[in-house]
């Protein structure tokens, strides 16, 4: 075991560009001298090597400065520990925290979330830390069902991945209750070959939610067997009559009546498929469909074309498809082909099927120049738009989020009413089916240029058409009537009381 690391042996150090490589003097290394104990020095050992493996150049850099930090902690402590896992990890952080702010540093930093909102996370020497710790615990070999944290990667069944969303795990450490927990885990494993990831997310939150309520006001109920009628009427009381945090109770109590439903299910606690009534759950509000007016769309376009150029060029495409995001996301190197001399467009909708269309030539232009930016910077790829990190998997939702959020942010950008602009990217999609109507195309066209099976949806872009139309002309409308009843002037009785009916 070498005594020290030195970037500049590192193979990220030799593959990377000449800018980040003129930052590494030959002299750069994690000395592992600096470690108190021969044990320590091992797993340390053992957590920079892999980090060389997978880091860039640029991130070990970055991180040098935070082994520093903890070997002066080990110094200054005069820790003679032989494996981190000596202690337990909480009982190494409050000693961590005190050494930071002895020596006047910050235990927490306060980061602005892309919607301009704060939120308070931890300095990084303990995020470094805890890093370190968790790499040094031994192989878990439960079977992953087991676990209180599932890595889905690890299961060994088919699930609907979500591809631009970023689910790696499922934690249930959350359910206090131990039983609940582990019947949960049944009804979760059954439900995630059946439904998307997202709905799963929501099951967990709902029954998180439950479980916090139960420990807070029955603490003597450790299974969902125990779960009646009574306790749940109350639970819904609570919903409704405190800052519970649910914003939609409708979506919360759907997924949450699948998921106490499938436990009793597969345990045979009968009452449990009656416990949540169909009167518990609140009518689904009408839907209010928004969409970008004219002016709006053009303020944004403006901005958006001081994004990078493949970003620019995902927005502009997103918006001209008309498709969801997710879709975008996922266009396909090869999803270009032509049917009688004309573009045309294969796009696998994440949501429901896989539906083709006729383009422009301007977007298959577009497209075409996005695939060839991507050949250029990563090779042959099945995706357009592809993660940085993993060239293989598509461009995560929420880098895209970040960055246009960041960008409305530092312009300032405001829609019509004054507010500052969201990312609305289902707002294209609406503003394009809006746009179809207006065309006077028929309701079975739209539908299929907007990849909808049925015709149904189609009446809620004609209706928001015509709401728009309204809006735009009243100004002109009243204008007009104000010179009809002007030319009224003198025309006689009759006319006058029209003028005065009206």
């Amino acid at each position: 075991m070498k005594n020290k690391i030195y970037l500049q042996d590192l193979k990220c150090y030799k593959r990377a560009p000449e800018n980040q490589k003129k930052m590494v003097r030959e002299d750069v290394s994690f000395d592992l001298e600096l470690l108190p104990t021969k044990g320590l020095k091992k797993e340390f050992y053992s957590f920079l090597t892999a980090r060389c493996e997978t880091k860039s150049i640029s991130t070990l850099i970055k991180e040098r400065y935070l082994y520093d930090r903890i070997c002066q902690f080990f110094k200054d402590k005069r820790i003679q520990a032989e494996s981190l896992h000596e202690k337990e990890q909480e009982t190494w952080l409050r000693q961590l925290r005190a050494w930071l702010l002895n020596h006047g540093q910050a235990i927490t930093v306060q980061s602005m979330t892309a919607y301009g909102s704060i939120k308070t996370l931890p300095s990084a020497p303990i995020i470094y830390f805890r890093m370190i710790y968790h790499f040094m615990e031994e192989e878990d070999y439960r079977d992953e069902t087991e676990k209180d944290i599932w890595e889905l990667s690890k299961l060994n069944i088919s699930y609907r991945e979500n591809l631009v969303k970023n689910f790696q795990t499922l934690n249930f450490t959350k359910i206090i209750q131990q039983d609940i927990r582990e019947e949960v885990k049944k009804a979760v494993f059954l439900h995630l070959q059946q439904e998307a990831l997202s709905s799963i997310t929501k099951e967990l939150t709902a029954i998180r939610r439950l479980s916090k309520y139960l420990k807070e006001e029955y603490p003597e109920i450790e299974s969902c067997r125990e779960i009646n009628r009574e306790v749940f009427e109350e639970y819904l009381i609570q919903l409704q009559t405190e800052d519970t945090g649910v914003n939609n109770f409708k979506a919360d109590l759907t997924r949450l009546r699948a998921l106490l439903e499938t436990i009793g299910k597969i345990y045979r606690y009968e009452h449990l498929e009656s416990l949540v009534l169909n009167t518990d759950i609140p009518r689904m509000t009408k839907t209010v469909i928004k969409s970008y007016s004219d002016s709006e769309l053009k303020r944004l376009n403006a901005v958006l074309v001081k994004l990078d150029e493949q970003t620019c060029r995902l927005m502009v495409i997103h918006q001209m498809l008309g498709t969801r995001i997710s879709d975008t996301l996922t266009l396909m190197t090869n999803c270009l082909y032509e049917q009688n001399g004309h573009p045309m467009i294969r796009i696998q909708q994440m949501k429901t099927n896989t539906y083709v269309k006729p383009i422009s030539a301007e977007v298959e232009v577009l497209i075409k120049q996005a695939i060839r930016y991507t050949e250029e910077h990563y090779g042959k790829t099945a995706y357009i738009f592809v993660d940085d990190k993993n060239p293989k998997r598509p461009k995560k939702y929420n880098s895209i989020q970040e960055k246009v959020m960041r960008l409305i942010q530092k312009e300032d950008l405001r829609d019509d009413k004054g507010d500052l602009f969201g990312f609305g990217t289902h707002m294209f999609r609406h503003y394009y089916g809006i746009k179809l109507t207006e065309m006077h195309l028929d309701d079975r066209t739209i539908a299929r240029l907007l990849g909808h099976k049925t015709v149904k949806n189609v009446k809620y872009y004609r209706k928001m058409s015509l709401q728009i139309i309204a809006e735009e002309t009243w100004e002109i409308r009243k204008q007009k009537s104000r010179m009809i009843e002007q030319n009224l002037d003198g025309w006689g009785e009759e006319y006058e009381q029209v003028r005065q009916n009206d």
